[in-house]
């Protein structure tokens, strides 16, 4: 595991963060999914990653794993200071992807590779850092870029989130719902429920089995963030 993190280049997974937020990238960005779609994703992945290793003592001797994790977090903090609201991604043409979706134009996601989904690797790649780390960085990035999904969907409808649940988002609801813990707000477990996708999770509450033939990798995350909201909540 070690050597497989160490053979990546971080300059080159922040690269799509860099480039939404009008910032000239270091380095070119990694190819495939990184550079058709589904920009930025893997940097999430990588911070989870990275912070795991290191909490399980199995860092380098000369912690380059800490070295990489706090210098991405400080490009992420670069970026997300470069935004006027707070944003934080590497979704291609974030800019006017958000804009029409505080608008209510939600279907716009539908036009792009599941960006909810990409940006919930940031949310919980920012989480694990500060949880298993205690890099307070990490914490900052991640409460500011709660603030922006809070802020993005205040004036949503609920039949239009539900309609932008549609489309595969992670596990939205449990990092909202673990935003709430870190920071004592419960203005965050209210997001969370925001998050729950009643089409899938209403039938399971009742008993009913929706599943057939649906994308599991799309489903599990959404039962593991109602299971942490109904934990947090005592339903």
């Amino acid at each position: 595991n070690r050597a497989y993190l160490l053979a990546h280049n971080p300059d080159r997974l922040l690269a799509p963060f860099l480039r939404e937020a009008g910032l000239e990238p270091k380095a070119r960005p990694y190819g495939n999914w990184e550079s058709s779609g589904l920009d930025g994703h893997t940097a999430g992945h990588y911070l989870s990653a990275l912070a795991t290793m290191i909490a399980s003592g199995a860092d380098t001797p000369a912690n380059e794993l800490r070295r990489r994790l706090d210098y991405m977090l400080g490009e992420l903090d670069r970026c997300q200071r470069a935004s006027p609201d707070g944003y934080l991604g590497g979704v291609p043409g974030s800019a006017e992807l958000w804009k029409a979706v505080a608008a209510g134009r939600v279907e716009a996601v539908h036009r792009k590779w599941v960006p909810w989904y990409n940006l919930h690797k940031t949310f919980a790649g920012l989480r694990d850092a500060w949880l298993l780390t205690g890099n307070n960085q990490a914490r900052q990035v991640l409460l500011r870029l709660g603030d922006w999904c809070d802020t993005l969907v205040a004036t949503l409808s609920e039949e239009q989130m539900q309609r932008m649940l549609g489309q595969e988002h992670g596990g939205m609801n449990e990092v909202l719902a673990d935003l709430c813990v870190i920071s004592g707000d419960p203005k965050y477990l209210a997001l969370a429920r925001r998050f729950n996708h009643k089409a899938v999770l209403d039938p399971l509450m009742h008993h009913q089995d929706p599943l057939t033939g649906k994308h599991a990798n799309t489903q599990i995350p959404k039962v593991v963030g109602l299971e942490r909201i109904a934990t947090l909540t005592g339903d």
